[in-house]
């Protein structure tokens, strides 16, 4: 293979996905590991390993077992909302004791025990969505056509604990917010004893309905969705304890804050978020959010009344940020996030929080006392942490990297990416105890990031220039391919596939540059509420700023000739820089852009700007549309034109307001693509189109 065939291969690997061991599991006496792992770096099919006593083996393998029927629709969305590039087995749930597993094929229920290694199709009324047995392995509970059901792990007894009361109602399925922007996998959780289930009722029919259509089929009728736009009525959430009797008791949660919110234009102190919830010793509990997002309770509820106690109140003057993982019970109590300085830990029965200068991504879990973490001292890094009381903080993982972990009784199982590629290790009781193995293939264009700490803001970036270049012998143009928003950092000292795609970029010819601006996490607060009311004017002032101070150390950039490209908010950035800046930006490649910020959904949006309605301001200052008037350079539009994320319709009000303008652009729509592009023959050719345009754009 040459440099020219990076894109196929990203294309054909799913962005190098395939062969990457995930989802791992821990058996609490920490003799099994679980996990999720195709069979090469070129399959697509997920299947379910086990790792034991030093060695490997395969659990269950979708084309043993027949799989290839239909994905039932609930479950398509899962998918879609958690980003899934394979298919065959793409989750799992276990018993507590991690010997019985559970998944689904095309909608059958399966199980595979560990000791035993045989797969099992169970018998279920309708295809199965969601399946997470209970704690001692004799039921599982699933949900199907909208209803939470329960069966037998011999397949007999199979009935529904609580029916959907109309077409829009679910009972243990997430809505759209809850999965899109709350990232809460789950909606159903057993008791201790596997006699309750605690379950989130989901109402959407107060949700606005959209219509997705595939315009390149048009006897295709449009696909209905229920999507809550900024500012539009929410799904309504409740929760609800069931007895596998049928009996149910309804949660009752308090309806505003009672507190004072902190100040601000705009205040909503009504519960309309579950962020997260479960069951412990102690009982079930939730933690749920208020529409402004600025209060949050951790309640715990009475399983035998429905009644709640507040155990803690979190508040915070832009939003509050959650940390995955959190609330986790120890002995000891809860452990929390805390919004102070930084985004940490706190466990109020000790008192003790993580230092000040350590910005927490995850919690891990808690094995006794004794919890883990992963968290940065440095943005471009993160590591595995614990923490006990006798032993204090303890740093887990070296080599500079992205770090993250598995732990389970005196096993823990560290996912470590660096530079050099992927390695997962297996500790036990601290020391090396063995390796899973890692399939995916290496870029045939090795990435040779430069990392930079840029300008008065320190920022970070990383600079890839072409492996032949020698300094002094030409000035590159550059192409600016940042991320740069909310919750993803792209300047990582780790194996990841857009250092590939930029170190392609610039075998081209190019200076490729890519910068965390304000709005990304793995900083401070301040850094990420510095967006907070304009999700566009730091974020491009701090891309220019880059540039400038990148040149300053490398004269070899050619600032009179700066492209950008980006994707999601990348691409909403991209078109922002040169409707905005076009002194530094003279070309963009935006794709999948949202170019009016009203069209997205209520909690992503109305988190950094408010509601649409009391500061519209907010929402003027930042939309694309509104100001297409200013476009002045060569602008491209890529966009899935069966996105139901970020909706074509935000390509389409674009293009029409700068054909309004007057100002010339191009369109470069993807039918049946959806806002995840990994199809072979669309991805590969969008990488040279969108170098083919960067090329012949007239002031490149």
């Amino acid at each position: 293979m040459t440099a020219e065939d990076l894109p196929l291969q990203l294309a054909r690997t799913k962005r190098f996905s395939l062969g990457v061991p995930r989802a791992f599991t821990v058996s609490p006496d920490g003799d099994r590991v679980l996990f999720l792992r195709t069979t090469s770096g070129r399959s697509t099919t997920g299947c379910l390993w086990l790792y034991e006593d030093g060695e490997e083996r395969l659990l269950a393998d979708p084309f043993t077992l027949g799989d290839g029927g239909e994905v039932p629709e609930a479950e398509r969305i899962r998918r879609e909302r958690a980003r899934e590039t394979t298919g065959g087995i793409v989750s799992y749930a276990t018993d507590k004791a991690v010997r019985l597993v559970v998944f689904t094929l095309s909608g059958a229920l399966w199980t595979v025990r560990t000791d035993e290694g045989v797969p099992r199709r169970i018998p279920t009324a309708g295809p199965v969505v969601a399946p997470h047995p209970s704690p001692d392995g004799s039921r599982i509970a699933y949900v199907s056509d909208g209803a939470l059901r329960v069966v037998r792990i011999d397949g007999t007894a199979d009935r529904a604990l609580a029916r959907p009361e109309h077409p829009e109602v679910t009972y243990g399925l997430a809505d759209h917010v809850s999965a899109e922007s709350l990232h809460r996998t789950r909606s159903f959780w057993w008791s201790p004893d596997g006699e309750e289930l605690l379950v989130v009722r989901v109402d959407n029919s107060p949700v606005q309905r959209w219509y997705i259509s595939d315009p390149s089929d048009p006897t295709r009728p449009p696909r209905a969705v229920r999507y809550p736009a900024a500012g539009t009525a929410n799904a309504e959430l409740s929760l609800h304890v069931v007895g596998l009797d049928g009996d149910r008791i309804g949660v009752r949660l308090p309806k505003e804050a009672a507190e004072a919110h902190p100040a601000g234009e705009w205040t909503d102190a009504a519960f309309e978020y579950v962020v997260e919830a479960g069951w412990d010793d102690a009982g079930p509990f939730a933690v749920v959010q208020t529409r402004d997002q600025r209060s949050a309770y951790l309640l715990r509820i009475d399983a035998s009344t429905g009644a709640t106690r507040r155990l803690h109140h979190q508040r915070d003057a832009a939003w509050l940020e959650f940390v995955p993982g959190t609330p986790v019970h120890t002995a000891a109590g809860p452990v929390l996030t805390t919004q102070d300085v930084i985004r940490g830990l706190w466990m109020p029965a000790t008192g003790v929080r993580t230092p000040e200068d350590m910005y927490v991504h995850d919690l891990v879990g808690a094995v006794g006392e004794r919890i883990f973490f992963v968290a940065s001292e440095e943005p471009t890094e993160s590591h595995v942490w614990s923490y006990d009381p006798v032993g204090g903080l303890v740093r887990l993982t070296d080599e500079p990297g992205v770090h993250s972990a598995a732990v389970g009784g005196g096993t823990v199982v560290l996912d470590s990416r660096t530079l050099d590629g992927q390695t997962v290790t297996v500790l036990r009781d601290g020391r090396p105890a063995g390796r899973i193995r890692v399939l995916a293939e290496r870029p045939v264009t090795e990435p040779r990031p430069r990392f930079l700490t840029l300008g008065e803001r320190e920022l970070r970036a990383a600079l890839y220039l072409p492996e032949s270049y020698e300094p002094g012998t030409r000035r590159l143009p550059v192409i600016v391919h940042s991320y740069s928003g909310p919750g993803l950092q792209t300047v990582v000292k780790a194996a990841a596939w857009w250092h590939a795609v930029n170190q392609w970029f610039a075998e081209q010819g190019f200076a490729v540059l890519s910068v965390d601006g304000r709005g990304t996490p793995g900083r401070d607060r301040a850094w990420e509420a510095a967006i907070h009311g304009d999700q566009l004017t730091p974020v491009v002032d701090d891309q220019a700023d880059a540039v400038r101070a990148a040149a300053e150390l490398f004269p070899e950039l050619d600032t009179s000739r700066v492209s950008i490209r980006g994707w999601s908010f990348g691409g909403y950035l991209a078109a922002g820089a040169v409707l905005h800046r076009p002194d530094v930006f003279h070309a963009a490649v935006a794709g999948a852009a949202p170019t009016d910020l009203r069209l997205y959904d209520t909690h992503w949006k109305e988190r950094f700007l408010g509601h649409p309605d009391i500061q519209p301001e907010n929402y003027e200052r930042c939309s694309l549309v509104a100001h297409a008037h200013k476009l002045t350079r060569p602008l491209m539009l890529v966009h899935g034109m069966a996105d139901d994320n970020v909706a074509p319709a935000h390509m389409l009000r674009f293009s029409a307001a700068l054909l309004a303008a007057g100002r010339p652009h191009s369109v470069l729509p993807l039918p049946g693509s959806t806002h995840l592009v990994t199809q072979e023959g669309v991805i590969d050719t969008l990488l040279r189109l969108d170098l083919d345009f960067i090329k012949n754009s007239s002031t490149l």
